[in-house]
C-alpha cells in the first residue's frame, strides 16, 4: 500500500543546496542544523474476514485491534558547500523513535508499523542514522554517496509511517537548463522505517524472499512555455526487473477562472536478468483530469493494469506515480479502478493554511487466473491465482492545518480518516483507520 505521506522536510533541506557552485558561501557559513519532531497515532480495526495477528507462546492469536502510537525526533544536518569550481559537503539525519503503545495485543502483526523484538513486543525506543552522505557540486550538478532520500518514479523515500525510509547507494541530480532536470542513481540497500540498520532490495507485492542486488536508474522533467511538463525514466532492478515511465502533465487556465490539470502516467515493466520473480509483462497507466476553481479542485481519475501480477515497485518506496495510489494501490493483476476526489483550501475562506481532500475509489475485475510466470521452471513471483473478480473500495478524509504565524510557525497537524472493503482475496483487506499525525519543524540554525 502506497498509503499517505506525512510530511518529512528532509526533501525539502536537500533540495535547497542544489543551486549554482559559484555561489557556494562555504562549508561552514552554508551549514544548517534543524530538528523535526513528530508525533503519530493510528489506532486501525479490521473488518469482515480480515484479522491482524498477535504472537503468542503456544502460536498466533487473531485480533481486530491495532494501536501505533510513536514519538519521532529528527535531527537533521547540511553543510555548505566548499568554494571553488567544485564544492564539497555532507548531509547527516539521526532518527529516533520512542513507542508510547507498547502493549503486546495492541502493537500486533509484528513489525509492520513499529520496530519489535523475536517475541513481538515493542522495542521501548529505537534510533538509526537516517540519512547520511557526502555530495559534490560542480556548476548546478550534484552527486550524493551514502543514505539517501530519493524522489522520482522509480524510487522514492516512504514516509507513511512515524519515521520514513531511506536507500544506500549514490545519486545525481542536475540542473544545467532551467527547464530540464535530470535524476541518475544507483543503490544496493533500503533502511526500511521501521528498522536500525539496512536490508536488501526486495518487492512490496512480489515473493520477498528474492533479492535483487541493486536498482539503477535515469530520466528527467522537461519544463514547456506551454504548461505541458514531461518526465521519462528507465530502471533496472537487478534480475528481477526493468521498467520504464512515462508521465505528463498539461494545465491550461487560471484558477481564478478555471484550470484544468490532466495528467498522465505509464509504467512498463518486464523480467530481467536471472528472473528472480519469473517472467514479468506488464503494463499500468493512469488518467486523471482536475478541474479548479478558486478554493475547489474536483478530480476524476482513471487507472488500468494490463498483466496477470501485480504491478510493482521496491519494497520501502512509493515509486509509483499512478493517480488511484491512495490507501491501496489498485494495483492488482488485470484491475481497473476509478477515484473521484474533491480538494479545498479555506484560505479563500479565511483560515489560510487549512486544506481538507475528499475521495472515493473503486477497483475491480481483478484476475489472476491466468498468471503464467513461473513457466519452464522459473520462480512463482506473484501469489495471483486465487484472485478471480476480486474487487474494493475505499473512503478516505484528510484535513490538514500549517500553522502560518508565531512560536509553532510552520508546524503541520494532519488527520486522515480511511475505510477499505475488500472481497475476493484483495491484498489490502478490510479496514477502517484513523490517523492523527503532528510536524513541528525547528530550526536551530
Amino acid at each position: 500500500m502506497a498509503g499517505s505521506a506525512i510530511g518529512s522536510p528532509l526533501i525539502a533541506t536537500a533540495a535547497e543546496t542544489l543551486a549554482t557552485q559559484a555561489e557556494a558561501p562555504g562549508f561552514i557559513d552554508g551549514s544548517h542544523l534543524g530538528l523535526n519532531l513528530r508525533h503519530y497515532y493510528a489506532n486501525q480495526h479490521t473488518r469482515r474476514s480480515t484479522y491482524l495477528v498477535i504472537k503468542k507462546a503456544d502460536g498466533l492469536e487473531r485480533t481486530r485491534i491495532r494501536e501505533t502510537w510513536v514519538q519521532t525526533a529528527m535531527l537533521n544536518y547540511s553543510s555548505g558547500y566548499t568554494q571553488g569550481p567544485i564544492g564539497f559537503g555532507l548531509d547527516a539525519s539521526l532518527f529516533s523513535a520512542i513507542n508510547l503503545e507498547r502493549g503486546h495485543g495492541r502493537v500486533a502483526n509484528g513489525g509492520d508499523r513499529v520496530l519489535v523484538d523475536s517475541d513481538g513486543d515493542a522495542v521501548p525506543t529505537w534510533s538509526r542514522l537516517g540519512v547520511g552522505d557526502l555530495r559534490l557540486r560542480f556548476s548546478s550538478t550534484e552527486i550524493k554517496a551514502g543514505r539517501l532520500l530519493t524522489d522520482n518514479p522509480m524510487l522514492r523515500y516512504k514516509d507513511n509511517r512515524a519515521l520514513p525510509s531511506s536507500f544506500q547507494g549514490v545519486g545525481l541530480f542536475s540542473n544545467e537548463l532551467d527547464w530540464l532536470s535530470l535524476q541518475a542513481g544507483s543503490f544496493e540497500r533500503a533502511i526500511p522505517r521501521t528498522g536500525t540498520g539496512s536490508e536488501k532490495l526486495t518487492t512490496t507485492f512480489g515473493n520477498r524472499a528474492y533479492s535483487g542486488s541493486r536498482i539503477s536508474y535515469l530520466g528527467g522533467l522537461a519544463k514547456s512555455p506551454y504548461g505541458l511538463d514531461v518526465s521519462l525514466y528507465a530502471s533496472r532492478f537487478e534480475d528481477m526487473w526493468q521498467q520504464t515511465y512515462l508521465g505528463l502533465t498539461q494545465l491550461i487556465g487560471d484558477r481564478r477562472q478555471i484550470a484544468l490539470k490532466t495528467a498522465l502516467n505509464y509504467y512498463h515493466t518486464e523480467d530481467q536478468g536471472e528472473q528472480r520473480l519469473g517472467y514479468i509483462d506488464n503494463d499500468a497507466f493512469s488518467l486523471a483530469f482536475t478541474a479548479s476553481h478558486l478554493a475547489h479542485s474536483l478530480t476524476l481519475a482513471w487507472q488500468q493494469v494490463f498483466g496477470d501480477e501485480y504491478f510493482d515497485y521496491v519494497w520501502e518506496s512509493t515509486g509509483n506515480y499512478m493517480a488511484n495510489s491512495l490507501y491501496s494501490d489498485y494495483n492488482g493483476p488485470n484491475e481497473k479502478s476509478w477515484q473521484l476526489r474533491y480538494d479545498l483550501d479555506l484560505a479563500s475562506f479565511g483560515v489560510p493554511g487549512l486544506t481538507t481532500s475528499l475521495w472515493h475509489a473503486k477497483g475491480w475485475d481483478i484476475d489472476g487466473t491466468h498468471y503464467s510466470g513461473d513457466r519452464n521452471g522459473r520462480n512463482t513471483g506473484y501469489n495471483v491465482r486465487g484472485l478471480d473478480n476480486a474487487k474494493h473500495d475505499e473512503n478516505g478524509l484528510m484535513v490538514a492545518y500549517v500553522v502560518q504565524s508565531g512560536a509553532l510557525k510552520n508546524a503541520v497537524f494532519r488527520t486522515i480518516v480511511y475505510n477499505h472493503r475488500a472481497t475476493g482475496g484483495q491484498i489490502d483487506g478490510s479496514y477502517d483507520e484513523f490517523r492523527l499525525v503532528a510536524n513541528l519543524p525547528l530550526r536551530i540554525f
